[in-house]
């Protein structure tokens, strides 16, 4: 079995955790918890009631608290993650799937609709395949509320590239339903994000408000996730080995931004000045698992960086380090004015 960034699975005992990333251990996933049964939640399928937890530490001590199990060392990695058994797994969840049912059901809610709507509008101007295209979220498993968003995938990097460049034409024309955020929706954006993401608003807003895959359906908030297809990956779980060098800031100038748009993304780096952290290693690329991330700077731009350095060796026993940005409120990537 295959699982990908955008997919949801189910354990037996009815726990959804988010699949992370694209690369897994053997007969495991690495995945967080997400939807959590609960006699207070707002959420329901059938009888069984769920909350929702987003960020890391939160899901972190919940794991902590019921499934200590699930928390391992991955020497791969060299980190402490969260990796559910495929034994475990009782339901995945598939982005591509859904969308296909949403379009052949005639009995679909309002907020099902606008998901079918806004992705067949994309479908059809950005030419793309439907086998490319998913809703995951909330919607995906069926725990939507008032409050939800729309979460689309799309799959292929010639497909995500086509669909973008649509979104940023849409996005300029005021008479459609897909509208970019004005100021107000990304201080709300912003409230929303700081919590587990802390920077400056005037540093959030340089970078968000120029993000095409983000925004307003018919008055629902959506947020688009890219994603290579299978066989556009090429490594496996074990190829490539990563050693924790402890947290560091630089500053850099951004010389490749051709892996920006994709979750997990890459940016690669030239002109680094290490501010603290680890000195004298040669960092050439930032990368992150969290779609936050994505198209945070491009090509040319200068840019301030704090996040977990990380020594990376190949299996033909090149090395080189990265930035991983994400796994702390601490960690960030701003547009440098130098």
């Amino acid at each position: 079995m295959l699982f990908r960034e955008g997919e949801l699975i189910e354990n037996k005992d009815g726990i959804i955790f988010d699949v992370k990333g694209l690369i897994h251990p053997p007969r495991k996933v690495i995945a967080f918890p997400r939807f959590i049964p609960s006699i207070t939640g707002n959420r329901k399928i059938k009888k069984i009631h769920y909350d929702k937890i987003y960020n890391l530490s939160e899901r972190f001590y919940y794991l902590k608290k019921n499934y200590t199990d699930l928390i391992v060392y991955d020497p791969v990695f060299d980190e402490i993650l969260c990796e559910v058994p495929v034994e475990k797994i009782k339901k995945h969840y598939n982005p591509i799937i859904k969308l296909e049912k949403l379009r052949r059901s005639k009995k679909n809610s309002e907020l099902e609709n606008k998901a079918s709507d806004l992705l067949t509008i994309l479908k059809k101007k950005a030419g793309i395949p439907w086998n490319s295209i998913g809703i995951s979220g909330s919607i995906m498993t069926g725990l939507y509320n008032l409050q939800s968003d729309l979460d689309p995938v799309i799959y292929g990097i010639k497909n995500c590239q086509k669909a973008y460049n649509i979104l940023e034409e849409i996005l300029k024309n005021e008479e459609t339903d897909l509208r970019a955020y004005d100021r107000k929706g990304l201080k709300n954006l912003y409230n929303f994000r700081k919590k587990d993401t802390q920077m400056s608003f005037e540093d959030f807003i340089k970078v968000e408000s120029r993000k095409a895959f983000q925004g307003m359906f018919r008055k629902t908030e959506f947020f688009i996730r890219f994603v290579k297809n299978w066989d556009e990956i090429h490594h496996q779980y074990g190829d490539i080995k990563y050693t924790n060098c402890g947290d560091a800031k630089i500053s850099a100038t951004i010389i490749d931004d051709s892996e920006a748009l994709f979750t997990p993304c890459t940016y690669k780096v030239e002109n680094v000045l290490i501010f603290s952290g680890k000195k004298n290693v040669q960092i050439e690329e930032i990368t992150s698992f969290r779609g936050r991330f994505c198209l945070q700077a491009k090509q040319e731009e200068n840019i301030v960086a704090q996040g977990k350095l990380e020594k990376v060796q190949t299996k033909n026993n090149g090395t080189y380090f990265r930035l991983i940005l994400g796994n702390k409120p601490s960690d960030y990537m701003i547009l440098s004015k130098v």
